[in-house]
């Protein structure tokens, strides 16, 4: 029994008889809908004990739920043991939905609860929908979290840094520009920017206020007559609160963000991004303005890399490249001379390797470093009482990357550790097909992301295997490694790719409790051609590591696959040899040779 969460857990139902509720609600997010909340948000992780970057916990008088998906069953099953939470398996169809759940718990006529600053107005509604059947009200204005975590840090008040023109290739005053004339062509006045990779784009400001991504906590508002940073004073330097002003920009307090929507003049046309925009904020908003509900063009224009975002990148994979091969070769001498690694000493010691690279900030997620088994567990991190030692057989998964002044990476390799089966190989090779069938892909103009996913499955369709994450995620420009709004997924996504997004190439298979196999690049979207047929376009691989040559089957792979992959490796070889010593250039001609 984890005394420790059932007491959280007890008190949570104390509180919710005093507010008459017969559900609450603890979403993973924070005011601002981030993938990782500063530590004062952790609402979900502190009631469930579960730390994983996505989740939902649901509280009744008799049954507390935690509903997560497929890249963190395991790791769930694990950290729920002994709290009296059940596992709720998202995707799978024996699994209730949140309102199925609630309507067969609390019935008709009850009232749920929720803390609607940490809430998104999309998903709000969905959840209002599906209870208002049923006339269950929910209250949005209740954080019981706070009444009875009585040690809650605070709102992070740490310093924030600009990036320069030469960085961001783009002035303040520039993207407020295009703001305002993307707000102009969506017939709006102005827009609320909740998000913070959005603000910190915006105003070209970055920070240290959450882990991996190198954010600041704030919002922004934008329109003709005046934008605003809503920031704490603390977190600005003098200087860089005088640039601001330069820009045109009004610097206030964070807190006063609420109040300064209630005072909206009439008539107002405000545009939101109901994903990326709370309740609290919605409902600051005056009756008397116009809402208008789209993507958030803060997140449009962010996804789309200019020129120098697109150098940035392909100075950063060098740098990330160099240091992935000295770990690497690190790891194999350690191996040979029978050291003992564990999966954490492993993350530790690439986490090092990129911090001696030039214009490293921070890794941009923490590492999944899977020995065996643990890499079938999809987002599993190792900690001192999890860690595996590396042993000289089977695989050994490592999905890591680094945030760059520069640029983000994000890059999965999966090697042997000794002699692979023939059924691992096989594994590896069909996962390899997806991720070079997604890489030379061509495809016009207006093609959606969901309608390339097949490319990198169907290798492993073929062989009746599957993998129930997405296959590419944007990735921001020192920004955070997973951005919308663009992706590569089964699921409908009505976001059309366009020349300048990046975006991760990902296949990968899992065989629980024994391994898991994962090959991943960065591929930038370039424009290919134009023929009386349209426009098309095409990916560049932007990652630079090598792939594992010893787990392939090579007759499973087609000649023009070998082609892609020997190309591939020579442009590994010669961008990031002059960057390593002789030894190291040795060793990676060896692991890049012509197959």
């Amino acid at each position: 029994m984890n005394t420790k969460i059932t007491d959280r857990i007890a008190s949570l139902r104390e509180e919710m008889k005093k507010h008459q509720l017969d559900a609450y609600i603890i979403p993973s997010s924070d005011s601002h809908l981030s993938e990782y909340p500063a530590a004062c948000w952790k609402a979900r992780e502190w009631i469930s004990g579960f730390n994983g970057s996505a989740g939902t916990v649901v509280v009744t008088a008799n049954k507390a739920g935690l509903w997560t998906d497929s890249r963190y069953f395991l790791q769930a099953t694990a950290q729920l043991e002994g709290t009296g939470i059940e596992l709720y398996k998202l995707m799978l169809p024996d699994t209730p939905s949140i309102p199925e759940f609630l309507i067969a718990e609390i019935g008709k006529n009850a009232k749920a609860g929720l803390n609607g600053e940490t809430y998104s107005v999309a998903e709000f509604n969905t959840l209002q929908q599906a209870l208002g059947r049923k006339n269950i009200s929910i209250e949005t204005n209740l954080d019981l979290i706070s009444l009875i975590w009585k040690d809650r840090p605070t709102i992070p008040g740490n310093k924030i840094f600009e990036l320069p023109v030469e960085i961001t290739g783009m002035s303040v005053s520039d993207k407020l520009d295009l703001l305002n004339n993307k707000l102009r062509e969506a017939g709006a006045d102005c827009t609320i920017l909740g998000a913070l990779d959005d603000v910190a784009w915006t105003f070209n400001i970055r920070g240290n206020d959450v882990t991996y991504n190198p954010v600041a906590v704030s919002y922004g508002f934008i329109s003709e007559e005046e934008c605003v940073l809503f920031i704490k004073p603390e977190k600005l330097t003098d200087e860089i609160a005088l640039h601001l002003k330069k820009e045109g920009v009004i610097l206030a307090d964070y807190s006063c963000i609420e109040n300064y929507l209630t005072r909206l003049p009439a008539k107002t046309r405000i545009l939101i991004d109901p994903h990326k925009t709370n309740m609290a904020l919605y409902h600051a908003i005056p009756d008397h303005c116009r809402i208008i509900e789209q993507i958030s063009p803060a997140t449009i224009l962010k996804s789309i890399k200019n020129k120098t975002e697109i150098e940035g990148f392909q100075h950063a994979v060098i740098k990330d490249g160099v240091a992935l091969t000295r770990f690497y070769i690190w790891l194999e001498k350690q191996m040979e001379a029978g050291m003992k690694v564990t999966e954490l000493d492993a993350s530790r010691k690439l986490s090092c390797l990129r911090a001696e690279q030039p214009l490293y900030i921070m890794d941009s997620f923490e590492t999944i470093a899977g020995y065996a088994g643990h890499g079938a567990i999809v987002h599993y991190a190792p900690t001192e009482e999890s860690a595996a030692t590396i042993c000289p057989e089977g695989l050994l998964l490592i999905d890591s990357g680094g945030q760059y002044l520069d640029g983000t990476t994000d890059i999965t390799r999966t090697i042997p550790m000794g002699e692979p089966t023939e059924q691992m190989k096989k594994d590896f090779t069909r996962v390899l097909k997806g991720m070079i069938s997604l890489s030379k892909c061509k495809f016009p103009a207006g093609t959606r992301g969901c309608q390339l996913d097949i490319l990198a499955r169907k290798a492993l369709w073929d062989a009746g295997i599957n993998y129930l994450h997405g296959t590419g995620h944007g990735i921001g420009h020192c920004l955070n490694v997973h951005e919308g709004p663009q992706s590569i997924r089964m699921e409908e996504n009505p976001v059309k790719l366009q020349p300048g997004m990046v975006l991760s190439n990902e296949p990968a298979m899992y065989r629980t409790g024994e391994y898991g196999i994962r090959t991943e690049n960065m591929i930038l979207i370039r424009e290919d051609s134009e023929t009386e047929y349209g426009k098309f376009y095409s990916f560049e691989t932007l990652t630079l590591c090598y792939i594992d040559t010893r787990l392939i089957v090579l007759p499973m792979l087609s000649a023009r696959e070998q082609a892609w992959l020997n190309k591939y490796h020579q442009q590994v070889y010669e961008k990031l040899s002059p960057y390593l010593n002789e030894e190291e250039q040795e060793w990676l001609k060896e692991k890049t040779k012509e197959i």
